[in-house]
């Protein structure tokens, strides 16, 4: 495997980061996953601007134009002669000073790396999966804002741990009015009577780019696409739920706090839009190999 750092390649047992990075003191950057399919960078541009406007937000100068980094993306994954891969996209505020203090800084580091992610088996897709509630909510946006997809993702981590804890793969994270903001790594989707519902992102949801794709193709398909408040008593009596993410693409979720969602199989407008999904992925995104 290599992996970019700061303009240059290194063999994964080469690639390193001072001890000093506040990335690793202090979870001090941004980051994004992205999924290339078939010989090409899906939703690239969406996920290199989305980087951008979170390293604005905490006041992160990126060494690269996005044009750069996009270049830098896509040639990371043809130095490793990939097709189809998973590439995690870092910007950390760089070396400092055991200080709190990012002025000491003086210069961001991008890291990239791309290789393989298997995030479910198979098979959990097929059945689909349980899910909880779990007491972690998201953060307020007082104060990280949850639209930030930073390095420190503490609060995602404790509420995986308490689904973790109670034999599961994912949870719901409600906000602090107790309505539902999404998952610990996937935005959140139900379906009643045809119509397709998400929280907003003002309920803390993220703004995912495969939550975008999802709403676009189920408009497509001539669905009436609401964003609004949910509760728990809605997914309880949603017809289908199912996640969305970039590794996870969309999962079907069919119990969740044991309370069997729907036919208790994954739903028939889910798998539409999976199959839709997938279809995309095939014939969209930025070429790896002109």
């Amino acid at each position: 495997m290599k992996i970019f750092i700061d303009g240059k390649f290194y063999a994964e047992r080469d690639a390193k980061i001072s001890v000093f990075d506040h990335g690793l003191l202090y979870g001090d950057g941004v980051f994004e996953g992205i999924r290339a399919y078939n010989g090409c960078v899906f939703k690239l541009k969406e996920h290199v601007d989305r980087l951008f406007y979170s390293a604005k937000a905490i006041l992160l100068e990126i060494p690269l134009t996005p044009a750069g980094v996009m270049k830098a993306t896509v040639e990371t994954i043809r130095a490793n002669k990939l097709r189809d891969c998973y590439v995690r996209l870092i910007v950390t505020r760089g070396i400092g000073t055991l200080g709190l203090n990012p002025r000491s800084c003086k210069k961001p580091s991008v890291i990239i790396i791309a290789g393989k992610i298997q995030v479910y088996p198979a098979e959990l897709y097929a059945r689909g999966m349980d899910i909880v509630t779990v007491p972690t909510v998201r953060n307020l946006h007082s104060a990280v804002n949850p639209a930030i997809k930073s390095l420190n993702y503490l609060n995602n981590i404790l509420a995986k741990i308490e689904a973790n804890n109670a034999g599961v793969e994912e949870a719901v994270m409600l906000n602090a009015e107790g309505f539902v903001s999404e998952c610990t790594a996937d935005n959140l989707f139900m379906i009643k009577n045809g119509a397709l519902f998400t929280p907003p992102n003002y309920a803390g949801a993220l703004y995912g780019i495969t939550r975008g794709t999802v709403m676009e193709l189920a408009e497509q398909l001539g669905m009436k696409v609401s964003e609004t408040n949910l509760t728990r008593y809605d997914l309880f009596n949603a017809d289908e739920c199912f996640l969305t993410g970039t590794g996870a693409e969309i999962m079907p979720v069919i119990k969740i706090d044991g309370r069997v969602i729907g036919s208790g199989k994954p739903g028939a407008l889910t798998l539409t839009l999976t199959e839709e999904y997938h279809a995309l992925t095939k014939v969209s995104g930025e070429p790896i190999y002109k």
